[in-house]
């Protein structure tokens, strides 16, 4: 981490898991375990259905609540999408967009993706914007080509204005969900490389102030090594953020 010059972001992704009632009682202990830990922005992503009780009970906290997806038209006969302004209406202030089990299950590609950012930063919404590679492209040696060519076409359009409100989450999908997890030095390899591709579309300044994650199974027994590298400004967490002790040892990692 490098929080001279950029904000390190503890986001929680908690994928399809938790009803309402859990939602309120899981962000309230998670507010409560990390009040005061100034040394990173605490987010939870979670599922649309419990947004309302999510946003009620992080008020007053130094939580902020996330969505997990938003669609990128404003309206319209899209059954089962929610639109950026919905999610605006109920208090979120994070989307998460282009999460591999999205590309993975969901069709989603980075034209999408690309969309999706965009509507959601015409709303006013911080985008949590997820790339990588799969574990095919890493054995091939072509990790750099796929994770910059993503980047460069899930940003297109995008203005150097609005990276403000961009954190790029790397996850290797061949760490997702699959007990594997990149080594400190390969996630900071990676995050560098994205670092230097935005350099290249932005320049260094927009480079240097943009937070990237590591969103591989990064939990609270890997959490310290992975954030002790330069370019690795936080975690995008998925199952220990469902346990908030686990997650609040996650963002004491990121007080150094």
């Amino acid at each position: 981490m490098k929080k001279e010059v950029r904000r390190a972001v503890i986001a929680g992704n908690w994928k399809m898991n938790k009803t309402p009632s859990e939602a309120a009682e899981a962000v309230a202990k998670t507010a409560e375990l990390t009040k005061g830990m100034n040394g990173c922005d605490v987010v939870l992503c979670v599922p649309f259905v419990d947004i309302a009780a999510a946003v009620d009970a992080a008020r007053g906290t130094d939580v902020k609540i996330g969505a997990e997806n938003v669609h990128f038209k404003e309206s319209g006969a899209y059954t089962g999408e929610v639109s950026a302004k919905m999610l605006t209406e109920c208090g979120v202030e994070y989307v998460i967009v282009g999460h591999s089990e999205r590309r993975q299950y969901f069709a989603e590609t980075d034209e999408t993706v690309n969309l999706r950012a965009k509507a959601a930063l015409s709303a006013g919404l911080k985008v949590i914007l997820c790339l990588g590679e799969v574990l095919e492209q890493r054995q091939s040696g072509i990790t750099s080509e796929v994770v910059s060519m993503q980047t460069k076409l899930d940003l297109a359009g995008i203005s150097a204005e609005e990276m403000k409100n961009v954190i790029i989450a790397y996850e290797p999908v061949w760490a997702i969900g699959t007990g594997l997890t990149a080594t400190p030095e390969q996630a900071e390899e990676v995050c560098a490389l994205i670092r230097e591709t935005l350099s290249g579309m932005y320049g260094k300044d927009v480079a240097e102030a943009t937070t990237i994650q590591y969103g591989g199974s990064m939990n609270d027994g890997n959490a310290a090594d992975l954030l002790s590298k330069v370019n690795v400004d936080g975690g995008l967490i998925g199952g220990a953020s469902l346990v908030p002790e686990k997650f609040l040892k996650i963002v004491e990692a990121a007080q150094a």
